[in-house]
């Protein structure tokens, strides 16, 4: 390769002489490398200490001037440049742990997706669709030797990845976990630089997707000879007296020479005693080469995987070479037995199951995306509430925390892949999905997809479902797979094994049924009753919807179980959807940036049709009488009372005068016409004529008092950990006003963060998150000192006037190091002098009367460095900048139909956290945390 004859051309020659000197001493480097003795193994959760800036998807100036260097990582390795490059200055970016979605952050735009919630991102708005994370960690010297790779489980979206300037993978799909072998990166001994580019332009569905690393990332560290990435694979057969695990794993040897080893799998139980064990010699696997092996273990009398008793087991599968362990690789599991029957439905551990399930987006209230491991747990216990016992992740591989939480509290699930197709892309996907997934009792289906409308009723979905189905099988001949149809039968619906139906006004499910009496039939969406939380009479301009009889999808939450407990053949049903969602805010446009299909919102406050199905899913007794009591100017104007109960009989009384008693007819619900009259609704329930039930609505006074709760009061002290508060506005007698809509604002005292807030609004504009803002001043003018050679000196001044700072607004001095025995000065005070360089990038907090309203001179003055690479790389760097932070503004939400949650998160350290909320006018409330 010839290069033209350029000064900016001596970097990449210079550098190139480098790579030269790093070959010819390769081989001894790999030798010692290899004499290290291998540890065993680390999984180390890296979601804390990252800085966070927006770039610019199509500016490369506004985007950190990344892919304008002479080379770019594309062409050599390691050229990673602007943000992508270890000696990039991230100090003016925001500090924030993961998980994060920025898109929560940003400001709502009509000119946004519809379907995505008209957030401002996205092909109009280049200027937030681009986010970089940027982090270091250390990697000790004693780790050389081992293998090191980053995890990273789901980034939305596009995410390009680079430890220390070398490019190391990029990964498409928001939704897949990715993961990265960077062993040969990495500065052993010394501190190591992450940064990710993610581009969220791309729309992957449509709906809300958010934006940025909003699952975990985790460093990972192994011995040479390891199980693989998601390498064991267990799966259970019962009999009456015991059950016969199977255990499939995988060993890779990323050594230089065959690999001898001894496998060894143990099976614990719940209460961690072991139940089985084996331990035998493994061939040699060659270097480079993966060994697969089988086991099977007898569990006696196993404690089975339910709904009721989510009983999970661990196998730990062990690797020893010479009796030392190099690899310990643990796998929960469940056992359990599932099948479908075509006549019959579905069966877990032989017990016929109708499936009651939801779909359900991956976004929460306050934190969009981003959600908290306990906040999956959070959101799984309110669906259990209700009755629900089944989970479809639409339209995307879950998040593995999620099914983490359906394992633990027994929610079984569908999951879902996100596209079509039968080309290495599709089915690479499908398998990742598979292989992370399948060990997980939860699971009960593999969909391969959803809507595929240009193929769904025609030849070609039909012939693609046959290699996608089969290519699942042959990684999990255990499952059956689906595809959710919505109206073009006759194509997919002729060749898939389990058929999903997306709406029954949309399928003739009858006819299906009796054409193809072997084929599993399972409602895979059905309609709710569409309606936002606590509205009874659609408000157009608010976009505010009444319960609709007939929703966009045809029928409501009682048309549609009514329709399937019906068919004892079919194995269950999916409503569209359990919980509110941002985006598609169907049949609406802006101002409304939510769903309302949800039969809760997107706090998880519940609407009506809650208890509706509560009523026919569980046994509890349920009373539900609404809707609320509070309508003022409508006296004597006749309103619907309906009640949703499971109770034989009902009997209503307004103000003391009964309204008649009626016979509540199974899967049903009662109406009674009342003209309305302020005072209290009393509704008594009878079962074999015995009164078992009784609730009351009664008109409401207004606010004045504000009222705070905890779905848990004991955290862990971990960063993690969160609780869920609810906030109520309140009358003088206590009583939920479910008409009140007042603004509060919230302070935290304590080791806690509040991550979020919400209302259930479907058309509320309020921030979901208030954030503190960062920006940076560059002093002066720099260029790049190649002048510098002849003096041996790096010298920079500039000369800049006080900024004016705005209130709470902190200001700090950036300093960097231009080269060795630097000394500063600032006015001719000295800030640093003859420092080495480690001392020489500081941080000066600055008062702002500390500084001259104009003309500050500041001087730095370095013994440039010797070594070339680290005088190029001062290109990356301003000598000096200023930093601005602005803090964030106080938290603060309305109450919305009386109703607000905040979602508070641990820091770290133990101690009482207290929540206060005040609001104008009103009595203020707290509630204390512990976090331990």
């Amino acid at each position: 390769m010839k290069h033209p004859v350029l000064p900016r051309c001596l970097a990449p020659l210079l550098s190139c002489a480098v790579l030269l000197t790093a070959l010819l001493v390769l081989p001894h480097s790999l030798a010692a490398a290899a004499a290290v003795p291998a540890a065993g193994r680390e999984r180390i959760l890296l979601d804390a200490g990252w800085r966070f800036a927006l770039g610019h998807a199509t500016d490369p100036a506004r985007d950190f001037g990344h892919g304008t260097g002479y080379f770019s990582y594309l062409a050599k390795t390691g050229f990673g440049d602007g943000a992508a490059s270890p000696a990039f200055d991230d100090r003016t970016w925001r500090q924030l742990d993961l998980p994060h979605d920025w898109a929560v952050e940003v400001p709502f735009d009509p000119r946004g997706s519809h379907s995505h919630g008209y957030k401002a991102v996205g092909p109009r708005f280049p200027e937030r669709s681009v986010g970089w994370y940027r982090r270091s960690f250390h990697v000790p010297e004693s780790d050389l030797g081992r293998r090191i790779r980053l995890d990273f489980d789901g980034v939305f979206r596009a995410a390009r990845v680079f430890v220390n300037g070398f490019f190391v993978g990029e990964e498409p799909s928001g939704y897949l976990g990715a993961s990265y072998d960077v062993s040969e990166y990495l500065n052993y001994g010394g501190d190591n630089v992450i940064a990710v580019r993610v581009d969220a332009s791309m729309e992957e569905g449509w709906f809300y997707e958010g934006a940025g690393i909003y699952r975990h990332v985790w460093l990972v560290k192994t011995a040479p000879l390891h199980v693989a990435l998601d390498g064991t694979w267990v799966r259970t057969d019962v009999s009456p007296k015991f059950a016969t695990v199977t255990i499939e794993t995988r060993v890779n040897n990323a050594g230089r020479a065959p690999a001898d080893y001894t496998l060894e799998q143990e099976i614990f139980g719940p209460d961690g005693k072991s139940l089985a064990r084996s331990s035998a010699a493994a061939p040699a696997v060659a270097p480079g080469g993966v060994g697969v092996h089988r086991d099977s273990l007898r569990v006696n009398a196993p404690q089975l995987w339910s709904l009721e008793s989510p009983t999970m087991h661990r196998v730990v599968t062990t690797i020893r070479q010479a009796n030392a362990i190099v690899d310990r690789y643990e796998t929960p599991f469940g056992i359990r037995t599932i099948r479908f029957d075509p006549n019959r439905g579905f069966f877990l551990n032989g017990q016929r199951v109708v499936l009651k399930g939801t779909n359900n987006h991956q976004d929460h209230a306050g934190v969009g995306a981003a959600i908290p491991d306990t906040l999956q747990e959070f959101r799984i216990r309110r669906l259990k509430e209700m009755g629900s016992n089944a989970y479809r992740a639409s339209h995307n591989p879950s998040t593995p925390e999620l099914l983490d939480a359906c394992d633990r509290l027994g929610m079984l699930v569908i999951e879902e892949n996100r596209l079509m197709g039968i080309n290495p892309y599709h089915l690479g996907q499908l398998e990742r999905m598979i292989r992370r997934a399948r060990n997980h009792p939860s699971i009960i289906l593999w969909s391969l997809g959803n809507e595929e409308w240009g193929i769904e009723g025609n030849i070609k979905g039909a012939r693609i479902t046959v290699p996608m189905q089969d290519f699942a099988h042959r990684l999990d001949p255990t499952r059956r797979t689906t595809v959710a149809i919505s109206g073009g039968w006759g194509g997919i619906s002729s060749t898939v094994e389990v058929a999903g139906v997306n709406y029954v006004r949309q399928a003739n499910v009858d006819k299906q049924h009796a054409e193809y009496p072997e084929q599993i039939i399972v409602g895979t969406e059905e309609t709710t009753t569409q309606q936002t939380r606590g509205i009874y009479f659609t408000d157009r301009e608010r976009a505010h919807l009444a319960p609709l009889e007939d929703g966009s999808s045809g029928g409501n939450c009682e048309f549609g179980w009514r329709y399937y407990v019906a068919r004892p053949w079919a194995a269950g049903l999916f409503y569209w959807t359990g919980f509110d969602y941002r985006g598609e805010p169907t049949p609406f446009g802006y101002p409304a940036i939510a769903s309302q299909f949800g039969i809760l919102d997107t706090c998880g406050f519940p609407k009506d049709s809650f208890y509706y199905l509560k009523s026919w899913w569980t046994t509890e007794p349920v009373l539900h009488v609404f809707p609320h009591w509070n309508w003022a100017g409508r006296e004597g104007q006749p309103l619907e009372v309906r009640v949703h109960s499971n109770c034989g009989e009902v009997e209503l009384f307004l103000n003391g005068a009964s309204l008649g008693r009626k016979t509540m007819e199974p899967n049903g619900h009662l109406a009674w016409a009342v003209n309305y009259t302020p005072g209290t609704l009393l509704a008594r329930g009878f079962r074999d004529g015995k009164e078992i039930a009784t609730t009351t609505v009664e008109t409401t006074g207004a606010p004045v008092a504000l009222a705070l709760s905890a779905d848990r009061r004991e955290l862990r002290a971990d960063s993690r950990d969160v609780a869920v508060i609810t906030v109520e506005a309140r009358d003088a007698e206590a009583r939920l006003v479910p008409t009140g809509n007042v603004p509060v604002t919230f302070t935290l005292r304590g080791p806690g963060r509040i991550i979020g807030v919400g209302n259930g609004d479907p058309s509320s504009h309020e921030p979901d998150q208030f954030v503190a803002s960062v920006r940076g001043i560059n002093l002066g003018e720099w260029n790049a000192p190649d002048g510098s050679v002849k003096t041996g000196q790096n010298v920079f001044e500039a000369t800049f006037d006080r900024p004016a700072l705005g209130a709470g607004e902190t200001m700090t001095l950036l300093l960097n190091a231009l080269g060795t025995n630097q000394t500063a000065t600032l006015n001719g005070e000295p800030l640093v002098r003859d420092a080495a360089p480690a001392q020489a990038k500081i941080e000066l907090p600055l008062a702002a009367d500390t500084l001259r309203p104009t003309g500050n001179v500041l001087r730095i003055e370095a013994t440039r460095y010797e070594d070339w690479g680290t005088r190029d790389s001062l290109k990356q760097l301003w000598p000096a900048t200023l930093r601005i932070v602005t803090p964030a503004p106080a938290w603060q939400r309305s109450t919305f139909n009386g109703l607000a949650q905040v979602i508070v998160q641990t820091t770290g350290e133990p101690g009482a956290i207290e929540l206060v909320a005040t609001s104008d006018g009103l009595k203020s409330a707290s509630v204390e945390l512990t976090s331990r």
